[in-house]
């Protein structure tokens, strides 16, 4: 790639990361989806993936890491927590505000596909340059950036519960405070079986205390518990 090529990712790192890249071309790599490679065989030959898998190595042991040594939690609680900070959904999340988006290279099918594959492009994306940072800068400086993005949210996870199993967690706070089991109903399905979306309700009794959306009723049905957890919190303020 020629020097204008390259400059908005070089500039992206001298901005987001605090230091330029001697292999800029690691980078790119990193945020190249295997999609692009496929529409462009003759200019380009790498995709992410493998720069993935080492970074998702170093995002585990990171986390772990801290985890084992600030904490004397159980094995079994320990993995909770990390499984919390390590989910697709928090990694997607640290990508999106990191904002390389516009820089991620992806086929135009890509580009206009549901929200549920962008957040795992992003996602992916997020580990490769964690396998990019770990080779251009070593394992210190990718350990910095993971704590600043991704291990700095586990005050917040930890006050909000969502590291637990949220349909687990809202059935001992339905039956404490209500004496009610919570039931799920799904509200909608939409779009094709090959990409559906499923939206549920989760009810207590005869109200309606959260909704929930996903790829499949599993996903909707602990995002509704989610919800309907975080409403059981703000009535515990009122009361």
């Amino acid at each position: 790639m020629s020097g204008m090529q390259t400059a908005p990712y070089q500039d992206f790192a001298r901005e987001v990361f605090g230091f330029e890249f001697q292999d800029i071309q690691l980078l790119i790599t990193a945020l190249t989806h295997r999609s692009y490679v496929n529409e462009h065989k003759k200019s380009v030959s790498e995709h992410n993936e493998r720069l993935e898998f080492l970074g998702d190595a170093v995002l585990e042991l990171v986390v772990t890491d801290f985890l084992f040594n600030n904490y004397k939690e159980q094995e079994g609680i320990l993995t909770s927590w990390r499984a919390a900070l390590v989910r697709t959904e928090s990694i997607g999340a640290a990508g999106e505000k990191l904002g390389y988006e516009p820089l991620v290279r992806m086929s135009r099918g890509e580009k206009q596909g549901s929200s549920r594959a962008r957040q795992q492009i992003l996602a992916n994306a997020f580990e490769a340059v964690i396998g990019a940072i770990y080779l251009e800068r070593g394992y210190a400086d990718a350990a910095v950036f993971i704590h600043k993005h991704i291990i700095s949210k586990l005050d917040s996870i930890l006050a909000s519960g969502s590291w637990r199993d949220a349909k687990s967690h809202l059935q001992e706070v339905s039956q404490r405070h209500d004496n009610q089991t919570p039931q799920y109903r799904v509200i909608e399905e939409i779009g094709p079986d090959h990409d559906k979306l499923f939206k549920l309700g989760v009810y207590v009794g005869d109200k309606l205390m959260g909704t929930g959306s996903g790829p499949s009723k599993q996903v909707a049905q602990q995002q509704a518990a989610q919800a309907a957890l975080e409403a059981y919190a703000k009535r515990a303020k009122t009361d």
